[in-house]
């Protein structure tokens, strides 16, 4: 496995090894020794997600303000753009956020640590969406910011108007939303 740090330290891409040949191929997707030493964290998983979503569906970005999840995300199926925006008020990096192409032939994972604003783009036909979380989903906790707040900037790669549920309609700018200490 290997961990590529990104622009914020505490966001990392993690490469597992892959093994192919004409046959197809073969991964260890999740081994938490391995995990846990190669990114020197200590972490428990408590949930799996799977979401399917259409191209142009754009999700978040979410967070929970109490019970909140550190998130390891990858794609089965497809491609999307992934990205993490930091709300931890005494970080270096608030407001900053990364964003990392995830796709079914990268193999790439992407580590969102709590504290962290979560959302993703489809930027193939449809996508298979999986993630680990650190504690379990509890809905009144849940926020979302607008994944279009011009304080962000952020550069989703769209080539036409997102698809957004009535949720991520209603998503606060930064400037209104609760944040972390």
């Amino acid at each position: 496995m290997k961990v590529i740090p990104t622009a914020i330290p505490e966001v990392l891409i993690i490469e597992p090894k892959v093994f192919g040949d004409e046959r197809g191929f073969f991964l260890e997707s999740f081994n938490q020794a391995a995990f846990n030493q190669a990114t020197g964290l200590e972490l428990e998983f408590v949930q799996d997600n799977h979401s399917r979503s259409a191209q142009h569906v754009l999700r978040g970005l979410h967070y929970q303000i109490k019970q909140t999840q550190g998130k390891l995300v990858r794609v089965l199926r497809g491609s999307v753009f992934d990205v993490a925006v930091d709300l931890r008020r005494s970080s270096a990096t608030f407001r900053q956020w990364v964003g990392v192409e995830l796709t079914e032939g990268n193999f790439r994972q992407l580590w969102v640590p709590q504290g962290f604003a979560h959302g993703f783009l489809v930027t193939s036909e449809s996508a298979d969406f999986v993630y680990k979380t650190t504690d379990y989903y509890a809905p009144e906790f849940e926020r979302c910011l607008a994944w279009n707040d011009p304080d962000l900037g952020i550069q989703w790669p769209l080539i036409s108007e997102p698809q957004l549920s009535a949720k991520d309609k209603a998503g606060v700018a930064l400037i209104h939303a609760e944040v972390f200490a």
